[in-house]
């Protein structure tokens, strides 16, 4: 089927209190191993690109892959737009076919923030694309972004709601204790925060950074309204180990092998992480699989 728009995506997972995986892709192997692991448990996924992927793929050749699989399954898959702070590669993607964005102004002031999200959400809901925005700077390394510890701050209840209802945004992305990238230690989230921000706001949550956040706490954010789970280091770990682990023989030079075998192990980690969002099935709810 065509790519569809994730908006009807996460607000059906957020009324059951389910999320959908949203995986950070980066070749054809991730996006097979995505829709295919998507596939095989009957699930809806959002499949996600940074700027740094189409600085290295091409946003048209990720597009036309990731299409192309759409239509060879008859699961819901939305494309969405990961951490862009560009106007102009906004434009690109809506131009290409992507189904959801995600505008990053975090690093700007409260005003210039506002401004640049609210211009994304008038081109974008003009074409029916969903708009993600963040309040809030989420801690650790996405693509050529760092923040550190001690830059990234709490999302602050009052100014989420502030923020949802001048910008308009469909879900907001809030830092509550998650960092990209792989955590030093446990990471210890606010769920009394979250429960307070969903509170007063009438949108999803996003969870980004959760990758080694352990899976009772991903279930019980869920449970507080996070309705979008974004995974990409997960993927990148198994995916190396696999390829490290064919290319240790040293007559082995077939792209065919390694990669295919990153491919299985990374469909194996997408495979749990659906399962962690409580996913497994929920495709058959939007009319477009049969049982």
């Amino acid at each position: 089927m065509a790519l569809v728009s994730s908006y009807e995506l996460i607000h059906k997972a957020w009324e059951q209190k389910k999320a959908i995986p949203a995986f950070n892709i980066h070749n054809l192997e991730t996006i097979q191993a995505v829709i295919e692991g998507a596939d095989e448990l009957k699930s809806p996924v959002i499949i996600q690109t940074t700027p740094g992927t189409l600085k290295h793929a091409g946003i048209e050749y990720v597009a036309a892959i990731v299409k192309a699989a759409a239509l060879k399954y008859d699961i819901p898959i939305a494309l969405h737009m990961d951490h862009c702070p560009s106007f102009d590669t906004i434009v690109n993607c809506l131009r290409v076919g992507y189904t959801s964005v995600m505008i990053d102004g975090a690093n700007c002031d409260y005003a210039d923030n506002v401004e640049l999200v609210r211009s994304v959400v008038k081109m974008a809901h003009a074409v029916n694309v969903q708009v993600e925005g963040e309040i809030g700077k989420i801690g650790g390394v996405e693509d050529d972004m760092f923040v550190n510890e001690a830059d990234a701050s709490f999302t602050i209840p009052e100014e989420a709601k502030q923020f949802v209802e001048d910008t308009g945004i469909d879900t907001l992305a809030v830092a509550i204790g998650t960092a990209h990238g792989m955590y030093k230690g446990e990471p210890k989230l606010d769920f009394e925060r979250i429960e307070k921000i969903q509170s007063m706001i009438n949108v999803p949550l996003v969870l980004h950074g959760a990758s080694g956040v352990p899976d009772e706490s991903v279930k019980r954010a869920i449970a507080l309204g996070m309705a979008k789970i974004n995974i990409a280091t997960e993927l990148k770990n198994p995916m190396a180990a696999a390829i490290k682990e064919v290319l240790a023989n040293p007559d082995e030079n077939d792209p065919r092998n390694y990669m295919g075998a990153a491919r299985e192990a990374v469909k194996k980690v997408v495979k749990d992480k659906i399962r962690l969002c409580q996913t497994e099935g929920f495709a058959y709810e939007f009319g477009v699989v049969k049982k």
